[in-house]
């Protein structure tokens, strides 16, 4: 099996980054990075934490197995540092999709995660029959809702105890791109 895994490399406006495939060969990268409780809790439960290599190898095998969705690497200084995918709708829903997305904290600050919003949004409203872009987000999180508005997503609304986080009843935010 080849070591790419789909999907075509995206530049993003932001030095030393990019949006590309994710390989086999990242699990050690992927595990290192995304071994971190700071990221792990602003993400659903199916992001473990801690963060092992068998769940790099899990997910990577998850990846290769989608005919659907979109799932990249974010390559920070030639190592993929994060990830970020689109995942489509289906149904009476089958123009939106939801994005998601997260990143090392030693790459936090640097424009990379508004970068690569911005880079895959266009790429998918430019090349799926999508007019819906959205991400539903944890009210803890302002960071990732500020991420969403440098990019183009207004908020749509605050769902009231809409999720439940380490035993945690919280809110969460709404956004979506509309073209």
């Amino acid at each position: 099996m080849a070591d790419s895994l789909l999907t075509p490399t995206l530049a993003l406006p932001v030095e030393g980054a990019r949006l590309r495939p994710w390989r086999f060969s990242d699990a050690a990268t992927l595990a290192r990075h995304a071994n971190d409780e700071r990221v792990a809790r602003n993400l659903r439960d199916t992001f473990p934490y801690p963060y092992t290599a068998q769940d790099a190898e899990f997910f990577l095998s998850l990846v290769a197995d989608s005919q659907r969705d979109l799932f990249l690497a974010i390559e920070v200084d030639g190592e993929a540092a994060g990830g970020i995918g689109i995942h489509f709708q289906a149904d009476v829903s089958r123009r939106s999709a939801e994005i998601g997305y997260w990143l090392t904290p030693a790459c936090w600050g640097r424009g990379i995660v508004t970068a690569a919003v911005r880079t895959l949004s266009s790429y998918v409203l430019a090349n799926f029959d999508v007019c819906r872009l959205y991400a539903a987000i944890f009210a803890t999180n302002p960071a990732s809702g500020r991420v969403l508005e440098k990019a183009g997503y207004e908020l749509e609304a605050r769902m009231r105890r809409s999720i439940v986080k380490d035993g945690q009843m919280l809110d969460s935010l709404l956004y979506a791109l509309v073209v």
